[in-house]
């Protein structure tokens, strides 16, 4: 059996544990591929969505964008009142291993660019969402991933040993990020591989 060297494991959730896409919606919205990606990479882009998960209203997101574009009002307004038709589902496995660590008693943790608006509605769509030891959600700090400052708040506000924790995270630079300030992380790929990860650290799963 390999030595635990890890106390604590820390889950990014959209492309991790929730599978996330606008198409989802919008594929029924917008049937036209092309008159699609256009909305969703010249109109409602994942900068002006990153605002939202950096702690703008969704009111105040949909009046501006509807503003400048109004034309795509309805659009616009959809992809707020929509949001949760935008959620494919869990990620296969990873709600599975997060169960079993909990089961073990090892500590969860969600880290997070996310609306705080929406983190509620998601919390009560996927209860799993509801189990973790500790959550940092990007809306709520008003500051987002890779920034430095929301690291260091789930390690100060937790008292986490960042040598001892483990990180998992769909972008690269969110893990560069992370073994920026001490963090074992790795890139997530999906479950199986994340589950090797985690047992060359000696957690039993």
């Amino acid at each position: 059996m390999t030595e635990r060297s890890v106390d604590d494991v820390v889950f990014d959730i959209g492309g991790v544990l929730l599978d996330w896409s606008p198409d989802y919606l919008y594929r029924e919205l917008i049937p036209d591929a092309g008159q699609r990606e256009h909305f969703l990479t010249k109109i409602a882009t994942p900068e002006w969505n990153m605002q939202q998960d950096a702690g703008r209203t969704w009111v105040e997101a949909v009046a501006e964008l509807s503003s400048l574009h109004p034309e795509h009002a309805e659009w616009i307004e959809a992809y707020d009142t929509g949001w949760l038709q935008m959620v494919g589902g869990l990620i296969e496995g990873t709600a599975e291993l997060i169960t079993e660590l909990r089961d073990q008693g090892i500590p969860t943790y969600a880290l997070t660019n996310f609306s705080a608006e929406k983190w509620e509605v998601a919390k009560e769509a996927f209860p799993i969402l509801t189990g973790f030891t500790g959550e940092v959600v990007s809306g709520t700090e008003q500051t987002v991933k890779p920034g430095e400052k929301i690291y260091r708040i789930l390690l100060e506000r937790y008292n986490l040993d960042p040598a001892r924790s483990f990180y998992t995270d769909d972008k690269d630079y969110n893990v560069i990020a992370a073994r920026a300030v001490g963090i074992d992380a790795e890139t997530f790929v999906n479950a199986p591989t994340l589950r090797t990860h985690l047992r060359s650290r000696g957690l039993p799963v």
